[in-house]
């Protein structure tokens, strides 16, 4: 099984508001930029957004080692909130509906097909991968915003 690094990061200004998302996968020393976005989106669907073209790009089943700034995303994964949220019809456990569900949903398919590790990195922090996906996540909420 091959090992890929994945770094991700999504951005958005206003929230909701333009967004943008930007991914790096690194295989054997080859990297590839990925990145997108949305008119009118919140900075957790970027996030998410991110970590699905990620892991959508890997043309078979792969080991992953996922770096990302995303608490929302991280702490849903390892602690199982996701799963359980999914298995409750996207209702939390505080009664209240899980947000991205579609999205969520496409994720944990991945996961099933992907052996992911998740890796937290503190934003804005100097990580050189984190601020490349940085900077292309806001590249894009800005082209974004001039389509509005």
């Amino acid at each position: 099984m091959k090992t890929v690094e994945i770094f991700t990061d999504g951005a958005c200004s206003g929230n909701p508001g333009p967004g943008g998302w930007g991914a790096i996968l690194r295989y054997n020393g080859i990297e590839k930029e990925l990145s997108g976005g949305a008119a009118e989106t919140t900075n957790n669907r970027m996030e998410l957004s991110a970590v699905i073209a990620g892991l959508s790009a890997l043309k078979e089943p792969c080991r992953v080692i996922l770096t990302s700034d995303s608490k929302y995303i991280i702490d849903a994964v390892k602690n199982g909130w996701a799963e359980k949220w999914r298995a409750n019809n996207w209702i939390k456990g505080d009664k209240k509906p899980a947000l991205n569900p579609d999205l969520w949903e496409r994720l944990l398919e991945l996961l099933e097909i992907h052996r992911v590790e998740f890796v937290w990195v503190k934003g804005h922090a100097g990580h050189p991968e984190n601020e490349r996906c940085d900077k292309l996540a806001v590249e894009q909420s800005k082209k974004y915003a001039q389509v509005k």
